[in-house]
């Protein structure tokens, strides 16, 4: 059964996240009061990238099990990770641990060892900050990860399949953007095929969907054409993901009118890569 390779630093996988910048993204997020659009992907990816470091890091160390890649594409399109990391699209995790752009403060209440509560500094490592400028260049995007990607498989031929997501709250201005997605979903390690999955973000409040098999109606050609561009999940990734969602045969990565909540729990599920139980680091 493919998708089940193991994920280990000597055969690692990857994540890339290709994250709309155009000037619509400066609007509301739904779910996330005073948050923009361009706030709460910023918010949840930095959220996500710390987890992936906390999750690569044992008392020996910290072992690169992922790559990951941020790619923007708004007014300009590129990678979007700090200057440290500059002339790469894809990076070890080791490295990007080392290297944030910046560490936020945030006060936090939390349990005190003689009852009551007691008030703690908490820092967290930002990578990615918001941006909202120009058009919608996503077929550029796909094809700059399918550059990223290709050279990541022949590295490692053998690896679980890299997962690229296209989170946008629009409609591609540099053309029809299948050809590059169907050219991205082409490319193959021995244990299957690329996963694209597409997020479509929401200003208004609405039913989110998450995961569907069958196209949500009604609906905009635009809805149609990202559900079309998004790889069905193959069956271990569905049983993973059936624990938290009562999903159907041949759904979808795909999510639509997305809020805070549900863009959040879609990266979650989509980003656990590890699908069999892990026999080396």
């Amino acid at each position: 059964m493919p998708y089940i390779a193991e994920v280990s630093r000597r055969n690692p996988t990857c994540f890339v996240f290709l994250v709309d910048q155009s000037g619509s993204m400066a609007e509301p997020l739904a779910g996330a009061p005073g948050k923009t659009k361009a706030q709460g992907v910023a918010d949840t990816i930095n959220s996500l990238l710390y987890n992936l470091v906390i999750k690569t890091t044992t008392g020996t160390g910290l072992y690169n099990r992922y790559y990951v890649g941020v790619i923007g594409y708004g007014a300009t399109t590129g990678p979007a990770l700090p200057a440290a990391l500059a002339g790469r699209t894809l990076i070890p995790i080791g490295d990007l641990a080392n290297n944030p752009m910046r560490l936020d403060e945030s006060r936090q209440l939390v349990p005190g060892q003689n009852g009551g509560t007691v008030e703690r500094v908490v820092k967290r490592p930002i990578w990615v900050e918001p941006t909202a400028g120009g058009k919608t260049p996503m077929c550029r995007a796909l094809g700059l990860a399918a550059e990223a990607v290709n050279g990541f498989l022949s590295l490692y031929p053998g690896c679980l399949p890299p997962t690229v997501f296209n989170i946008t709250d629009g409609t591609a201005s540099d053309g029809d953007p299948r050809g590059a997605a169907t050219t991205l979903r082409g490319l193959a390690s021995s244990d299957g095929n690329v996963l694209l999955f597409n997020i479509h973000l929401s200003a208004v409040a609405g039913q989110p969907v998450v995961y569907p098999a069958r196209l949500p109606m009604p609906c905009s050609a635009n809805t149609a054409l990202l559900f079309e561009m998004s790889s069905p999940l193959p069956p271990p990734i569905l049983a993973t993901a059936r624990n938290e969602l009562p999903l159907d045969d041949g759904a979808r990565g795909f999510a639509f009118n997305a809020d805070l909540a549900s863009f959040v729990r879609f990266l979650d599920i989509g980003t656990r890569a590890d699908h069999r139980p892990r026999t080396g680091s």
